[in-house]
């Protein structure tokens, strides 16, 4: 009998070391007044990602992990490091919500049903973030680090925040649907919830 606790642990390690690589070295940046920066990136699909695979507290933590390592390691966002931790936590959260205790994609066999719940997760992930990413950051730079252009990155942000939006729900739902039989064969898929006998709903 196989440890789920371990192999959680293992991809938990995996999508974080994913989404360290994906954001450090597949972003592109944009340099803003005052020394400051935002970025196109794919970072924010490992989060969601994560969240489908594994559930909100494992998927949201390899994504959010990974992430906050990026920022730490760059000298331009190393200060909003804390920021990026709870946010990205937080899509994992609110999207491994949706798709596991609403709608219950581990626990059918009906691809319908799970790319529509897939796709209704990664989108609250994401709009959580399109929506509180710039407000969180604008109040993170203004308030607590006191930069006076914050007013001047907050267009950008919220331009940068809506695109990876996108992107992130198109590639971590495709991801996803082309993981899931394959994981399954090779008896690495991880049940999310009660475990309960596959249904087509």
């Amino acid at each position: 009998m196989r440890n789920e606790k371990l192999l959680k642990m293992v991809m938990t390690a995996f999508l974080a070391a994913l989404s360290y690589v994906v954001f450090t070295f597949l972003q592109i940046k944009v340099t803003l007044p005052g020394g400051d920066a935002t970025s196109f990136h794919l970072g924010n699909a490992v989060c969601v990602l994560g969240a489908l695979l594994l559930g909100s507290v494992w998927g949201g933590l390899g994504g959010a992990i990974g992430m906050t390592i990026g920022d730490l390691l760059d000298p331009v966002y190393i200060v909003y490091a804390p920021k990026t931790f709870i946010l990205k936590f937080c899509i994992g959260l609110i999207t491994g919500l949706v798709a596991h205790k609403i709608g219950k994609i581990t626990q059918t066999n009906n691809k319908k049903v799970i790319f529509k719940w897939s796709l209704i997760a990664s989108i609250c992930g994401m709009a959580f973030n399109v929506i509180f990413d710039p407000l969180f950051g604008y109040f993170y730079k203004r308030v607590i680090l006191g930069k006076a252009a914050a007013e001047v990155t907050l267009a950008w942000n919220i331009t940068t925040t809506s695109v990876n939006a996108v992107l992130s729900v198109i590639v971590a739902v495709a991801v996803y649907m082309a993981l899931y039989p394959v994981l399954k064969k090779a008896n690495l898929f991880i049940p999310v919830g009660e475990k309960t006998t596959a249904s087509a709903q």
